[in-house]
């Protein structure tokens, strides 16, 4: 699923940047609010 996708990639970033790692959480999480 997407969601599945957007987890994989935000594993690769943690394992890279883990700033890009708390943006792209903090995206998903408002995707999931609205």
């Amino acid at each position: 699923t997407m969601l599945n996708s957007c987890a994989e990639g935000m594993a690769v970033v943690n394992i890279d940047n883990g700033f890009g790692a708390g943006y792209i959480a903090t995206q998903i999480n408002k995707l999931g609010g609205e």
